[in-house]
């Protein structure tokens, strides 16, 4: 088996209010950054994986995101797997 490095950016879907992007936002405009818009706030994986090949590899990271990772009712994921060498 090969070793993978999988890393999973999530963000919340669109039309899913973002309290902490706001947040941010509304206190970027208050210390002048008035340019900055549409601030969204995410999260960054980063994990290990043993398998057979980059696709084993992606699909055993999104069963890992369907099941605990991510939240699939409010959130989006994406994937990128690279063998370690």
């Amino acid at each position: 088996m090969e070793k993978y490095q999988a890393s999973i950016k999530i963000m919340l879907k669109h039309g899913i209010l973002d309290v902490q992007g706001k947040t941010v936002e509304n206190s970027l405009h208050s210390i002048g950054f008035d340019t900055l818009q549409n601030v969204r706030i995410g999260k960054f994986v980063q994990l290990e994986v043993a398998a057979e090949s980059p696709e084993k590899a992606s699909e055993l990271v999104g069963s890992a995101c369907e099941k605990l990772i991510a939240n699939p009712i409010i959130e989006n994921y994406e994937i990128q797997i690279e063998k370690i060498k």
